[in-house]
């Protein structure tokens, strides 16, 4: 991101939740906040773009991936989490949405990020139920005495919510960050990330190499990709001891109704959730109540 403006990234995926209460009348990811937050113009301009078919199924992941991420927060605090960090918030805005009394909501993101959606929140007038903000520049600052700083308990169980990071940093400051929640006693982390662009199909790689050229352009370039197989070795071998992984299939079936007989959907984006004590999903979620997208 360039240093005197918002991440366009974080505006970007804005975009996408405001344009799905529009387009598809959040029928994956209901979010009463999305657009005022955005801004009238902003939606506007996502409106438009949401007339583009060929926007429809990267928006519907963006929808898909909150709400997965979510409902695994939701399950958390069933079972005794009082903590959640939502990494790279960007104009996430859960916080003020939560359902969970007692539960500390810190949101951490790039200082210049984070002053921008204050200014949005305050102008806007939602300045309920606010999160503890906590800026931090993840390439250069260390997250966890910024989160200590700011009352966070390293010995409290605690759910990470860090989607729409991953591929801007690099792999090194990825691990850092996992290795760090790995080493919480009580923790666990949802995060999406791509697949690099020769596991997919050549249709699909050059709408990849599309979208990766916009964010460059953008000033924020992709800058690491993980296979599965290798990303789950990792994590394992980082002290996680459950791993739940959507990739496209997994996502179309558990969202979108995509037939079990239907044929994969090869690589693309992933959300996946790492946990040190057993899979917050183990409680099955009934599916034939959600919406179905035609």
């Amino acid at each position: 991101m360039r240093a005197s403006e918002p991440s366009r990234t974080a505006m970007g995926a804005a975009a996408y939740r405001a344009a799905h209460q529009s387009a598809d009348g959040g029928a994956i990811f209901l979010d009463p906040y999305a657009r005022r937050i955005l801004g009238e113009a902003a939606c506007a301009e996502a409106d438009l773009k949401a007339q583009d078919p060929a926007t429809r199924s990267f928006r519907l992941f963006m929808a898909a991936r909150s709400r997965y991420a979510e409902e695994c927060l939701d399950l958390s605090v069933a079972r005794g989490v009082r903590q959640a960090v939502i990494l790279g918030a960007g104009l996430d805005t859960f916080a003020l949405r939560n359902p969970h009394a007692g539960l500390k909501v810190f949101e951490v993101d790039h200082p210049t990020t984070q002053s921008w959606k204050q200014m949005r929140l305050s102008e806007t007038g939602l300045t309920q139920s606010l999160p503890t903000f906590v800026p931090v520049d993840f390439e250069h600052e260390d997250l966890k005495t910024r989160l200590v700083d700011s009352g966070f308990e390293p010995e409290a169980p605690s759910f990470f919510i860090w989607l729409g990071v991953v591929p801007y940093l690099t792999e090194a400051s990825v691990f850092t960050l996992l290795r760090f929640v790995a080493g919480l006693p009580s923790a666990s982390i949802v995060f999406d990330y791509s697949e690099p662009l020769e596991n997919y199909s050549p249709e699909r790689r050059a709408r990849a190499a599309e979208m990766g050229a916009r964010t460059a352009a953008a000033g924020e370039p992709w800058l690491t990709h993980f296979d599965p197989k290798e990303i789950a070795e990792r994590l394992l071998s980082l002290g996680f001891t459950s791993l739940e992984d959507f990739g496209p299939t997994e996502m179309a079936r558990r969202f979108f109704g995509l037939p079990r007989d239907a044929p994969d959907r090869g690589a693309g984006p992933h959300v996946i959730l790492a946990g040190k004590q057993g899979n917050p999903r183990d409680v099955e979620l009934r599916q034939s109540s959600w919406p179905q997208l035609s």
